[in-house]
C-alpha cells in the first residue's frame, strides 16, 4: 500500500507521548505468563509484534485479558504452559521468535514456530545452536537456521556461553533457557546489550548476577506476578527527536520516555552532533524514565561505531537521516547486525535515501553520509520494515514535494499511530 506525504514548510511544535517500549512490552507478557499469579501491564504497546507474543502464550494455555488501558496476565509458571495445538505464529517479530525459542527449549512438549516471509529469511542458528548444546532438540530449515523451527523441549544442562556478537535477543534466549537448566548458566557478552530481561527478572522476584559483561543465572527460579508500567519507547521517540533537530524552527517535548542506559545511544549521538536537547530525569522505576525536549539547531558530523552500536542499533536508520542534515561527513561502522533485521537495513537506508537526494554510500558494516543535503520528493519503499517507513516519513518533512512511500503499513509493527502523531505536531508556517 502506497502512502503520499507532502508537508508545506512545516515547523514542529507541541508534546508527544510515544507508545510503550516494544522490548519491555514483549517481556512483560513472557514474564507475566511464567510467573505465578496475576500480572498487570500498563502502557503496553499494542503493535503487531507484541500482539503476536500475546497470541503465542494464549496458544500455550495462558489466559491474557485485554482492556483499553491494561493487559492482565494470569500466570501459570514454566510448568503450567501447555503444548500448543496450533503452530506458534510470531508474525514479523524477531524478538518473539528468539526469546520464545529459549523458553520452549526447556518445556516438556513439542511445538513449531513459524512467522512471515521476513522472519523466514532471518538467521536463527545463533540461538538454536547454543540451545542444542544445552540439550534442546531443535530442527528447522538448514539445520535450525530458518523457520519453521520445531522444538521438542526437555531437561536442559547449564553452559558457559561466550557470545560471538552483541545481541540482546540471543542473550535473552539463553537466559530463559538457563532459568530452566539444572545449575548455573554463564553468559559473556562482547559488548553490553540492552538489559530489559535482567531487570524484569529482578522485578518479578528472581535473581541474576551481572559483573561487567559476565552474566550468571541459576535455574529453577520461580516468579510472582507483578505490576509493570511500560515507559515510552526510546526507539519510537528517536524519530521525533531527529525531526525536531532537523526541521528549522521546531521545538518538541517527549514525555515518559524510557531511558535505559543500554538504550540511550541516540541521546549520545544527538549531543555529539550539537543538538539542542534537554533531558529531565524522573523517578526511577524498574526502568529509568525521562522527559526530553528537542529544538532545531545546526548539526555537525560524527563517527559512530564500537561499543555504542548495541545502544542504538534500531535507531541507525533515523540517525542516517539525521546525518544527511549535518555539516561534514558522518561515518557509521561496526553495524553488521543491521543486515539481519527486518530487511538488510544498510542497503535499504542507503538506497531509499538516495532516491530522495541524500549523498550516502553503503559499506560492509555501515554507511558514509555527506551533509548537509537538500532532499527532494520521490517514490520510495519501506521494504516491509517499520523503521524504514517511519524514517522516510520524517524525511518528507524536509521537502515541499510529494514523497510516496510504498509499504507504509509496516509501521503498525511498532507504532500504529505514528502518522497521526506526526501530523498533530506539524504546523505550516
Amino acid at each position: 500500500m502506497k502512502h503520499s506525504l507532502c508537508f508545506q514548510n512545516p515547523i514542529l511544535k507541541g508534546s508527544i507521548k510515544v507508545p510503550g517500549d516494544k522490548s519491555i512490552s514483549h517481556r512483560s507478557i513472557m514474564f507475566g505468563a511464567l510467573a505465578e499469579g496475576k500480572t498487570v501491564v500498563r502502557g503496553f504497546l499494542k503493535g503487531d509484534d507484541c500482539l503476536s507474543t500475546i497470541q503465542c502464550f494464549r496458544s500455550m494455555g495462558v489466559q491474557i485479558d485485554e482492556s483499553e488501558n491494561e493487559i492482565i496476565i494470569h500466570g501459570v509458571g514454566f510448568s503450567g504452559l501447555k503444548e500448543p495445538k496450533e503452530l506458534l505464529d510470531v508474525g514479523n517479530s524477531g524478538t518473539t521468535t528468539r526469546l520464545l525459542l529459549g523458553i520452549l527449549a526447556g518445556l516438556p512438549f513439542h511445538s513449531v514456530v513459524i512467522g512471515d516471509e521476513s522472519i523466514a529469511s532471518r538467521p536463527m542458528r545463533r540461538v538454536t545452536d547454543p540451545l542444542k548444546k544445552m540439550g534442546a532438540k531443535i530442527d528447522g530449515r538448514e539445520n535450525g537456521q530458518y523457520t519453521p523451527i520445531s522444538v521438542r523441549g526437555g531437561k536442559l544442562s547449564p553452559i558457559e556461553f561466550i557470545m560471538p556478537h552483541a545481541s540482546a535477543q540471543l542473550k535473552s534466549a539463553i537466559i530463559f533457557a538457563g532459568l530452566q537448566a539444572e545449575g548455573i548458566t554463564t553468559i559473556i557478552e562482547p559488548e553490553k546489550t540492552r538489559d530489559h530481561t535482567e531487570r524484569m527478572i529482578e522485578h518479578f522476584g528472581g535473581s541474576i548476577t551481572r559483573d561487567h559483561n559476565r552474566i550468571t543465572i541459576e535455574g529453577g527460579q520461580q516468579f510472582k506476578g507483578q505490576t509493570v508500567n511500560v515507559p515510552g519507547d526510546i526507539s519510537s521517540a528517536a524519530f521525533f527527536l531527529v525531526a525536531g533537530a532537523i526541521v528549522n524552527g521546531s521545538q518538541l517535548t517527549l514525555t515518559d520516555v524510557g531511558l535505559n542506559p543500554t538504550r540511550d545511544g541516540i541521546i549520545d549521538v544527538l549531543n555529539q552532533m550539537g543538538a539542542d536537547l534537554t533531558v529531565e530525569c524522573e523517578k526511577d522505576r524498574a526502568e529509568p524514565v525521562s522527559t526530553l525536549t528537542i529544538k532545531s539547531s545546526q548539526l555537525t558530523s560524527v563517527e559512530i561505531g564500537g561499543s555504542i552500536i548495541p545502544k542504538l542499533i534500531d535507531e541507525i536508520p533515523i540517525i542516517a537521516l539525521l546525518a544527511t542534515q549535518a555539516l561534514g561527513t558522518t561515518i557509521i561502522k561496526d553495524a553488521e547486525e543491521l543486515k539481519v533485521k527486518e530487511t538488510n537495513r544498510i542497503d535499504a537506508v542507503v538506497q531509499e535515501l538516495k532516491k530522495l537526494g541524500a549523498n550516502i554510500d553503503a559499506t560492509e558494516d555501515g554507511m558514509i553520509i555527506h551533509g548537509p543535503a537538500v532532499l527532494h520528493g520521490g517514490m520510495v519503499s519501506s521494504r516491509g520494515d517499520h523503521r524504514i517507513g517511519m524514517m522516510l516519513a520524517v524525511a518528507a518533512l524536509l521537502t515541499n514535494e510529494e514523497v510516496q512511500i510504498d509499504g507504509f503499513e509496516a509501521i503498525s509493527v511498532s507504532y500504529p499511530e505514528f502518522l497521526s502523531d506526526l501530523h498533530s505536531i506539524a504546523v505550516n508556517q
